[in-house]
């Protein structure tokens, strides 16, 4: 064993690195690339050295710190048994790269996983590869123009696009090579029909509908959009993100939809958020399945197997076969919950939005006063003295809680997106609306406090444009390396 070295005295502190097991030479580096003088690395005890992480652990709130009504995103408690489940050493001590013959309990989850995902979707084909909802949404876009491509149907290029629909959608269209034409909201904060119908021709590929859209509004219209778009050719994209509302209770494929994407890290318990990991396995019809990503697992005579071939494929689209360990999680939650827990899901999702849709109307203004699905929008435009949807958010941190997401949807001038999901009880419930109802009262008693805001936490207002593009990342901050 080695000890931490304090490169300056020499003196050994801080605890002890296990033994090198790379080649200490530097003779691989190029000399460009080598440090002229050993870093600046202070000298700390090892009680100093844990209390530093233990305590920077701490700066960063999580969901199991307490409320975190993200809209849209869907944070949610996660079981840790599920976490177990993806420890467990058949699991997690399996290569990569083993053959098929001595991973067959991971290629038997992942197969069953694809046949629930199947059944839950209502669409026959699935692949577990993409990692995450927005690589579902490329990976659906890839089949999408392979479909056209091998019909010789070449002309359609564009991809319809409602204003209401996730943000990164417009992106995937893109990154797939379609233009967007964007469609407007009616009244009631659904598609417009009429104007939808004036942009179907031959060169329409397909629409992205989220279902229920970022308004927490499910599209009352649904069969009849999803019949025109087919009539004119096109194919229908259902954005997965908001599941958690409808599922155990419709499925996409009943409602027209070619493509579905999950998202395994907001409906189905995997751990959200900084960056990953995630999973966005995507369903498809059947006119779709010859295209899904290859290799796929497959159950033969002599068990489970990974089939590379298939002609038609858009190819693979993740290193290996998609973030399995995501996937377990998923799989061993929905193994926890059966048919009659993923209809608790769903009817504990909407009946708490709709409990703090009706409770915070009161206090703020709310564009679309409807019955909502999993999520609702309220607007800060109209709160006293000029305070802003930001001032909120951030006066909420003082309050223990985090702030739902702002300024999205765009269609939502001064924007609080809220999704209390279905795991919250009544007590943090009342005591969210408490909360923001206090707010409301301070931006008339007491503006400056919430423009000051947050008073409580580790740091004080950002400038959030240049923390994002200018970051500080070396230590010590005014050493070049």
């Amino acid at each position: 064993m080695k000890t931490i070295f304090d490169f300056r005295t020499g003196d050994p502190s801080g605890g002890v690195f296990p033994p090198i097991d790379v080649p200490e030479s530097t003779s691989a580096i190029p000399a460009s690339l080598r440090r002229e003088r050993p870093p600046r690395i202070p000298s700390l005890s090892e009680p100093d050295l844990v209390r530093h992480y233990t305590r920077l652990s701490k700066l960063n709130f999580g969901v199991d710190d307490g409320f975190y009504p993200l809209g849209s995103c869907t944070m949610k408690y996660n079981p840790k048994l599920n976490e177990d489940a993806a420890r467990l050493a058949g699991f997690s001590d399996a290569h990569p790269l083993a053959d098929a013959s001595v991973v067959q309990g991971a290629l038997a989850v992942m197969h069953h996983m694809a046949t629930m995902l199947s059944e839950i979707a209502g669409l026959p084909g699935v692949t577990l590869q993409p990692a995450a909802g927005a690589h579902g949404e490329l990976t659906g876009m890839f089949l999408a123009r392979r479909y056209f491509e091998k019909r010789g149907d070449t002309g359609r290029s564009r991809i319809l696009l409602p204003d209401s629909a996730h943000g990164t959608n417009p992106a995937s269209a893109a990154l797939a090579g379609f233009t967007v034409t964007e469609i407007p909201s009616d009244g009631s904060g659904m598609v417009d029909v009429n104007a939808l119908a004036s942009t179907l021709d031959d060169t329409v590929a397909a629409i992205m509908l989220t279902v229920p859209n970022t308004l927490g509004i499910f599209e009352e219209r649904i069969l009849e959009i999803t019949a025109r778009v087919r009539e004119a050719g096109g194919l229908c994209y259902f954005d997965g993100a908001n599941l958690n509302a409808f599922i155990g209770r419709a499925r996409p494929g009943d409602m027209g939809a070619d493509i579905f994407h999950f998202n395994l890290h907001k409906t189905l318990s995997t751990p959200h958020g900084g960056g990953g990991p995630g999973a966005g396995p995507v369903a498809v019809s059947e006119r779709l399945a010859p295209y899904l990503p290859v290799p796929r697992v497959e159950r033969g005579s002599e068990g489970y197997l990974l089939n590379w071939e298939a002609p038609d494929t858009i190819g693979a689209v993740h290193s290996f076969y998609g973030n399995f360990a995501v996937i377990l999680k998923a799989y061993a939650y929905l193994l926890q919950l059966g048919d009659q827990g993923l209809l608790a899901v769903s009817e504990n999702a909407v009946l708490n939005a709709n409990y703090l849709q009706a409770r915070l109307k009161e206090s703020y203004r709310l564009p679309y006063d409807r019955l909502c699905k999993h999520e609702f929008v309220l607007s800060g435009k109209g709160l006293a003295n000029g305070i802003s949807a930001l001032d909120v958010a951030k006066r909420l941190i003082d309050y223990g809680m985090h702030p739902p997401t702002i300024y999205f949807p765009l269609i939502v001038p001064e924007a609080l997106m809220i999704e209390p999901t279905e795991c919250e009880s009544r007590a943090t419930l009342d005591a969210f609306v408490d909360a923001m109802k206090r707010i409301a009262e301070e931006a008339k008693t007491a503006p400056e406090q919430l423009r000051g805001a947050p008073h409580r936490a580790p740091v004080r207002r950002l400038d959030q444009t240049r923390a994002a593009r200018q970051p500080i990342l070396r230590y010590p901050f005014d050493e070049t390396p």
